[in-house]
């Protein structure tokens, strides 16, 4: 008879030669990203960027699928559920952590039936008025909506996005009582700022600036720590009267459990290159993002810390759903 330990050794042995054998012949297909954001998002626009740069070094096409509903579960959901084989990926955001503490019921768990492969960037958000109404900066508007306690509206992509986040945020440490007026995808929200029936938002930078630029909206601040390149003329909501105020919105990618470590890596390896030329990095400077560069480990360990970030502010305004 066999030694118990030997048959367990023997196992490990055998998955291990398995995931060799899966990265040395991967991929040999093409490779789909599920987005569960709208098309034109950032999640979107960037997934299809990646997925174009990615396409010669690994030898196959990259196909993005929009799964839109559920704050980005339905689309999380679908990915978690998929073989584990690094031929169906997940593009996230800070929705997925938030959604860890926002959603008592989901049908996964972020860190248990996923596996983190690498950010991609981060990007500020742009906090919009409609040009209606009258406020001109970030001390205007708070004098407005403390004036007018639970009249203002500010919209978002739906529960738990980080445009909803933002705004929760913005409330806990301005002391303002502004409504948050949810939106199925980032699209209508756009559409009801833009046309006056939501009086303000924030928005991913990346999209918002140009709507500002063509008066669509008037910008108020950005929400980083520092300014922002592209608006340098433009005051942080720190720095114009929400002391200590952060929050931006951050990409990644990630795979259903089990795939095997050599086709993560791989992954990694080949998005970290992407993100380190300079054409890249150039390019989307000038939409306001930069790339983050991690291991799959470290990715790991940010997703845990920010998780428990929003885990606070999730308690603080008492923002779970059943």
């Amino acid at each position: 008879m066999q030694h118990p330990m030997r048959v367990v050794y023997s196992v490990l042995a055998a998955l291990a030669l398995a995931g060799g054998a899966a990265a040395q012949t991967y991929p040999d297909k093409p490779i789909k990203i599920i987005s569960p954001f709208s098309a034109g998002g950032p999640a979107d626009i960037y997934a299809r960027y990646l997925g174009q740069r990615l396409e010669k070094p690994l030898g196959q096409a990259f196909i993005v699928e929009n799964r839109v509903g559920g704050g980005g579960i339905i689309g999380a959901d679908a990915v978690a559920k998929s073989a584990p084989d690094g031929y169906t990926l997940l593009v996230m955001s800070n929705t997925h952590t938030v959604n860890e503490s926002l959603f008592a019921k989901k049908p996964y768990k972020l860190m248990t039936d996923l596996v983190p492969i690498s950010p991609i960037n981060y990007s500020d958000l742009l906090l919009v008025v409609n040009p209606e109404v009258p406020a001109k900066n970030l001390k205007e508007l708070l004098d407005l909506a403390r004036s007018k306690p639970g009249q203002l509206n500010y919209a978002s992509s739906g529960p738990g996005t980080p445009y909803h986040m933002a705004g929760e945020l913005f409330k806990a440490m301005a002391g303002v009582d502004i409504v948050h007026v949810p939106h199925k995808e980032s699209s209508g929200a756009r559409v009801s700022v833009m046309g006056g029936q939501v009086q303000m938002m924030f928005d991913a930078i990346t999209v918002m600036a140009k709507q500002a630029e063509a008066g669509k909206v008037r910008a108020i601040a950005t929400s980083g720590r520092t300014r922002s390149a592209i608006t340098p003329d433009l005051p942080t909501v720190a720095e114009a009267g929400v002391p200590g105020y952060e929050a931006v919105i951050w990409l990644g990618l990630m795979a259903p459990a089990g795939t095997p470590k050599p086709v993560v890596d791989r992954l990694n390896a080949e998005v970290q290159k992407v993100l380190g030329q300079p054409d890249v990095k150039e390019a989307w400077a000038k939409q306001g993002a930069v790339p983050m560069n991690m291991t799959p480990d470290e990715f790991g360990k940010f997703l845990a810390q920010d998780i428990e970030k929003w885990a606070g502010v999730v308690k603080f305004a008492k923002m779970q759903v059943n």
